[in-house]
């Protein structure tokens, strides 16, 4: 093959109580064209100055941990992932790294393990789940293996509100409590049980309002996104439920039928929030590879 075209969809996760468990993968990608070798790792892109152009960028450091062996390459990326905004921007990098080491170097792994390689790699499964498998994924990990398994999601979209201003994850998880109350906890699991059970049979309407309310980590990041108030106020007011912080923020997401999402879109863009609204659809099938 000439060349390798790896696409990887955005990802939003923390859906509800489901921290580091509960992600969905979305229809915004990030699209890396490997082409011909050469002397040492070039990528082109045009993401800005501070995402590095050789060997040490995130997709580079993946491949050679996968396989420390496998010749240099030129890669192109082309995305349309903002980065650090909480939709999963270092997990698409990563994911291309290790699709793009699994091809080169004819490993043969299989999804799991490839679910396995890129948990270890972020340190937590949701992302990476979510992107390979596409749809909704839940999943664990112990820190040396991950378990996840996708749920199809009926008819919905997702609107996206995206600040301007991105926050690194290591910033956003310097905000998170070191302990919950054994109260809070059980609160916690409970509703996303629940949650994960009504979406599985196809009950998105009841479901949806087990997203909201989450008091693991929404309370100690609420504030990298003050006009998330506005969203859940409007929302309501539309009968619309089911909005939440994406992932280590400051993105805010709302699940729900594309048609209440457009209308929830009006309503939010004639309130001069500081930054864009994206409507989306979910991504079915995860990351691909195809062959030129």
């Amino acid at each position: 093959m000439a060349k390798i075209i790896i696409r990887v969809p955005a990802t939003s996760a923390n859906i509800g109580s489901g921290f580091d468990s509960v992600g969905i993968a979305l229809h915004l990608y990030y699209t890396v064209i490997v082409e011909e070798k050469t002397d040492k790792w070039k990528v082109n892109h045009a993401l800005g100055a501070d995402i590095p152009t050789d060997e040490r960028n995130l997709i580079v450091q993946t491949i050679l941990k996968v396989d420390p062996n496998i010749h240099p390459r030129q890669l192109t990326v082309i995305s349309d992932v903002p980065i650090a905004h909480g939709l999963g921007s270092s997990t698409t990098a990563v994911v291309a790294g290790i699709k793009i080491a699994n091809a080169l170097g004819e490993l043969d792994l299989s999804i799991e393990d490839q679910i396995n390689l890129g948990a270890r790699f972020e340190g937590h499964p949701e992302n990476v789940a979510a992107a390979l498998l596409g749809q909704m994924t839940v999943s664990t990990f112990d820190g040396q293996k991950a378990i996840a398994t996708k749920i199809n999601l009926p008819d919905i979209s997702a609107l996206m509100y995206i600040r301007p201003d991105g926050i690194s994850e290591e910033e956003s998880r310097k905000r998170l409590p070191k302990t919950i109350s054994f109260s809070d906890a059980i609160r916690a699991s409970s509703r996303e049980n629940v949650f994960i059970a009504l979406a599985s049979q196809g009950n998105w309407q009841e479901a949806t309002k087990l997203i909201e309310g989450d008091i693991i980590h929404e309370p100690a990041r609420k504030a990298l996104v003050p006009e998330m108030a506005t969203i859940l106020k409007t929302a309501h007011k539309l009968n619309i439920y089911g909005t939440y912080l994406s992932g280590a923020g400051p993105t805010v997401g709302t699940l729900g039928k594309q048609a209440a999402l457009v209308e929830l879109r009006i309503e939010l863009q004639q309130q001069n929030l500081n930054g864009s609204l994206r409507l989306l659809q979910i991504d079915q099938d995860g990351a691909t590879v195809r062959g030129e």
